[in-house]
């Protein structure tokens, strides 16, 4: 019998995620009142049932009664009733804007602020996200990828990668990405933008790829890029860290930035116990002003 506690930060996508499981076969029950969550556990565990795997979402909607569940859970533990942990966060600022764009009131928040909603939520759930089996930040997540995650880990029970790595280019001209932890600055190459026949092309065309990388310069700068993420990654693991946003910025986000990242993608992609992903989020902008 498998058995899946969903819960994590209100806004950070629980609801979402059940769905997803209940599409692979799960059988899901949201909010069930905390007294009754040792029963619901007992009853799956019941020999020859036709239920084999099942998902419970649990958060602070439980009310008082939600700090009952941490004894809840000890006494599952101790009786044998085995279960594992999905922990579903986001970062203060993303959660306070789906909270605003959704025009929904936090669980906590009452009729005051959200952000003090939430810092009251991180509190109380904290024992939860240290006890968690998995831990997924969905601040920059798509739908697809969450859904990609949770495939990996409940349906083809591939090993975990607590750590979502998003390497991301852009322009300055644009700004720096908000949520970036690590950012670098590609300027001193070359500009394709100057290139008759590399302006209206990418990093993703070979043509600027091949010009990019053309100079010693720029291979000394990706090998150290390289030697640096790696030494970072392990040590951002053992600190906790699951979300990981590394930057790259040329002047308009089109040549240089995308170029770097997708080589920094190529060099870490299933090289680790992390999962990583690439996006270039100025690589369209201005694309009306091609000739």
């Amino acid at each position: 019998m498998k058995f899946v506690i969903v819960t994590g930060m209100s806004g950070a996508g629980k609801s979402i995620a059940l769905k997803m499981l209940e599409d692979f076969g799960y059988y899901c029950v949201d909010n069930l009142p905390i007294p009754l969550v040792k029963n619901f556990a007992e009853l799956l565990n019941v020999p020859n049932q036709e239920i084999s795997k099942a998902a419970l979402g649990l958060d602070i909607r439980g009310g008082q009664a939600f700090a009952e569940l941490a004894a809840v859970l000890s006494d599952m533990q101790a009786s044998g009733c085995a279960y594992e942990i999905l922990f579903l966060d986001a970062s203060d600022d993303v959660l306070v804007k789906r909270y605003k764009e959704t025009r929904r009131n936090h669980p906590l928040a009452g009729g005051g602020r959200i952000n003090v909603g939430i810092r009251q939520e991180r509190s109380r759930i904290a024992f939860l996200k240290e006890k968690a089996d998995y831990i997924i930040d969905t601040s920059t997540m798509l739908t697809r990828e969450l859904k990609q995650e949770l495939e990996k880990i409940f349906v083809r029970n591939q090993e975990f990668k607590n750590l979502f790595i998003t390497v991301l280019s852009f322009g300055f001209k644009n700004g720096i990405p908000e949520d970036s932890d690590l950012v670098f600055d590609v300027r001193f190459l070359p500009n394709p933008y100057y290139v008759s026949e590399l302006k209206n092309k990418t990093g993703n065309d070979k043509e600027v790829q091949d010009y990019v990388m053309g100079l010693e310069t720029a291979h000394i700068f990706l090998t150290k890029l390289i030697d640096m993420v790696n030494f970072l990654i392990p040590n951002y693991i053992l600190e906790g860290k699951n979300q990981l946003v590394i930057s790259i910025g040329c002047t308009g986000g089109k040549h240089r930035s995308v170029t770097f990242a997708n080589k920094l993608y190529e060099a870490l992609e299933n090289k680790g116990n992390y999962g990583v992903k690439v996006e270039h989020r100025d690589i369209e902008k201005d694309a009306y002003k091609k000739s």
